[in-house]
C-alpha cells in the first residue's frame, strides 16, 4: 500500500498552508509522520509542484520522485487527475504495479497512524472498492434548510425533520483525512464511490481540515486544550 500526500503550492484561503507551522513543525509533517508510522503503509509519496514543499517532505522522510506539472496544480485541477498522473508515473517502468492507494491530505493533523491502519484494514477485510473517512454531520443533516426562489426557506429533508432524534439515521460527511481505493476501480470509473464503498467513521475532534486562518486557530486551541488536559 502506497500513501500519496497531495500538496500543491497555491492556496488562497490560507497561503502556504501545507508548510505553515502547526505544533512546532510544518503542517504536512504531521501527515508524513503518521503515514511513516502506519504498519499498513509501504511507501509515503508527496505530490507537489512546489520546491519548498518538496524540501520539507524530504526532510521528514517522504519520497518526492518528481514534481507535479503546473496544469495539475491550479485551482480548477481535479484531485482524481493528480492521483491518475502520479500512479501512472510510478507504474511506468516499475516491476510492481500499484493496485491500491491511500490518499492522505496534509491538512488533517489530528489523523494518526492508527486511523490509517484501521481504514486500510476495513478496505482489505471488506474487499472494498474504496474506504472513506467520515464524521457525522453536526448539527444533524435533518436540520438543513434551503432558500427558495422567492427568498423563503424550507426544510431540505421534511420527512427527516419530523423524526425524533432517536429515530435518526446516520448521515456522514467526508472529513478529508483518509481515502483508500482500488486503483483499477478509480481508473475505470473516475470516482471514489462505488457499490462497495465503506465509511471509516472518525470523531469530530480528529476530523479537523485546516483550510483557513480560523481552522488553524481552532486547531491550535484544540491542541492546547489537549496538552493542558482540558475538555475538547
Amino acid at each position: 500500500m502506497i500513501a500519496l500526500i497531495p500538496a500543491r503550492g497555491g492556496s488562497k484561503g490560507l497561503p502556504g498552508k501545507n508548510i505553515i507551522s502547526f505544533d512546532g513543525k510544518p503542517l504536512i509533517a504531521h501527515t508524513i509522520e503518521a503515514a511513516l508510522s502506519a504498519k499498513t503503509v509501504d511507501r509515503v509519496i508527496v505530490s507537489t509542484d512546489d520546491r519548498d514543499i518538496a524540501d520539507v517532505a524530504l526532510k521528514y522522510g517522504a519520497e518526492v520522485p518528481f514534481l507535479r506539472p503546473s496544469e495539475l496544480a491550479g485551482d480548477d485541477s481535479r484531485a482524481i487527475d493528480v492521483y491518475r498522473y502520479v500512479i501512472n508515473r510510478l507504474n511506468d517502468g516499475s516491476r510492481e504495479v500499484i493496485n491500491e492507494c491511500v490518499i492522505l491530505l496534509p491538512t488533517a493533523p489530528f489523523r494518526d497512524s492508527s486511523h490509517i491502519d484501521e481504514a486500510i484494514d476495513i478496505f482489505h477485510t471488506r474487499k472494498a472498492e474504496s474506504v472513506i473517512s467520515v464524521t457525522e454531520f453536526d448539527p444533524p443533516v435533518r436540520w438543513a434548510l434551503q432558500e427558495n426562489p422567492h427568498g423563503t426557506i424550507s426544510p431540505l429533508f421534511p420527512d427527516l425533520l419530523m423524526k425524533n432524534r432517536q429515530e435518526e439515521e446516520h448521515f456522514f460527511c467526508p472529513n478529508g483525512a483518509i481515502y483508500v481505493f482500488s486503483v483499477p476501480y478509480l481508473m475505470e470509473h473516475d470516482s471514489y464511490y462505488g457499490e462497495r464503498t465503506y465509511p471509516y467513521p472518525m470523531p469530530a475532534e480528529c476530523s479537523l481540515d485546516i483550510d483557513t486562518e480560523f481552522d488553524l486557530r481552532w486547531g491550535e486551541f484544540l491542541l492546547n486544550q489537549s496538552l493542558s488536559g482540558g475538555d475538547t
